[in-house]
């Protein structure tokens, strides 16, 4: 899908942003207006440009917040928030080291606080226990009646944060009945910024215990726990699935059956050479992949970071471990939603193969371009996703 850019990555990053205006989290005319400050490929003068306007953003709420405005205060701080989420997607140079990650991750959580608060249903910061420690998560309800309720547990991908949860799927829910419940794991959002907590591919012992913690909240009925994983966050629920049973459905948008050599996709003949451990030969074409290209750059080097590894090779094998077996598969037994978009040269073709694989019950739907949604993701056609997605629950559910 063509879209102000021409650069592939910052073409489809600027239409994610753009896509969750429907729900507070962009104005159409400030992307125009920030995107038109940043030349093709400049990572630098994304960050300036996106922080600028999501400091003009906040300002603008602090002033209807004062003014005895909150609608208009919360609307503000959402899309301050959204808008420093987008301003330190591209900081990968040296992520463990700068500090425009943590400052501009914290002004993203931040503002999303400060919306919660003004929310028409009850929201609050929660610490969900995790082996030794905890995970951080956000709590959206409803209403305050008490009334036990259909509840969507947020998985994030690769880049997402527990705060771009709520414009993903987050507010949809809340406006269908649904609570929702939003959290970082490792390798996401605060846990690998302020914890360096990085990703790990057993994800039933991330999500079974906010299950754990689900189970505990009264307002949460038991019987009607969604999981919808976003991006690898699709590989992240269906391996939960595999091993632990007690939800009601789950969503992979998209679905997969494994990440490995796919963000960015690997050539051939460098990913022999990786696999065969000839890192003095690999490296520098996998840096000349990294110079190249927006897209692959930052894969390389995010991937690097939430691995936690020493460099791009050592990512790219990591990947491998992100794979969902046969074995695994055939274990599923909730039903499941699985998600394609035609055109998404992230993970072409992975959904057809998962489909292939399940014996649980599952529906395979591919989302059209002709519609606008043939995206990763389908950025840009959030609310047909919804619609798709909340289709299928009000089925499942019954």
């Amino acid at each position: 899908m063509e879209f102000i850019f021409k650069d592939e990555a910052f073409k489809f990053e600027t239409l994610r942003a753009a896509g969750f205006a429907g729900d507070a989290g962009a104005d159409i005319g400030e992307v125009i207006v920030t995107t038109a400050q940043i030349p093709e490929g400049d990572e630098d003068a994304w960050t300036a440009a996106w922080k600028a306007t999501a400091e003009r953003t906040a300002i603008r709420g602090e002033d209807s917040l004062e003014a005895g405005d909150p609608i208009s205060a919360r609307e503000a701080f959402l899309r301050a928030s959204s808008y420093y989420r987008s301003a330190e997607f591209y900081r990968r140079r040296d992520p463990l080291n700068d500090p425009q990650v943590l400052e501009l991750s914290r002004l993203s959580k931040d503002y999303m606080v400060k919306a919660g608060a003004l929310l028409d249903g009850p929201f609050r910061e929660v610490t969900i226990p995790f082996e030794d420690g905890e995970i951080p998560g956000y709590l959206y309800l409803v209403d305050d009646s008490g009334q036990p309720r259909p509840t969507v547990i947020y998985t994030n991908g690769f880049d997402s944060t527990r705060e771009e949860g709520y414009f993903v799927i987050g507010a949809a829910a809340l406006r269908r009945g649904y609570n929702f419940l939003a959290y970082d794991g490792p390798g996401q959002g605060w846990m690998i910024r302020e914890k360096k907590v990085p990703y790990r591919p057993d994800w039933e012992n991330v999500l079974g215990p906010v299950v754990d913690y689900a189970l505990t909240v009264p307002e949460i009925d038991n019987d009607k726990i969604v999981h919808f994983g976003y991006s690898l966050g699709g590989y992240l629920v269906a391996r939960y699935a595999a091993y632990d049973h007690r939800s009601a459905a789950i969503v992979c948008n998209d679905g997969l059956l494994t990440f490995y050599a796919s963000y960015p996709p690997i050539p051939s003949a460098t990913l022999s050479l990786v696999e065969e451990g000839r890192d003095a030969e690999a490296l520098p074409l996998l840096e000349g992949m990294a110079k190249d290209d927006t897209n692959a750059r930052w894969g390389l080097q995010n991937g690097v970071w939430v691995n936690g590894v020493s460099n791009f090779a050592e990512y790219v094998r990591s990947t491998r471990d992100y794979t969902l077996t046969v074995d695994d598969a055939h274990k599923i037994q909730t039903p499941v939603l699985i998600l394609e978009g035609e055109n998404d040269k992230v993970f072409a073709g992975q959904a057809t193969k998962l489909a292939a694989e399940l014996r649980a019950p599952h529906e395979h739907v591919v989302m059209r371009d002709a519609d606008g949604a043939g995206e990763h993701c389908h950025e840009g056609a959030m609310y047909l996703l919804h619609q798709t997605v909340f289709n299928y629950l009000a089925k499942t559910l019954r």
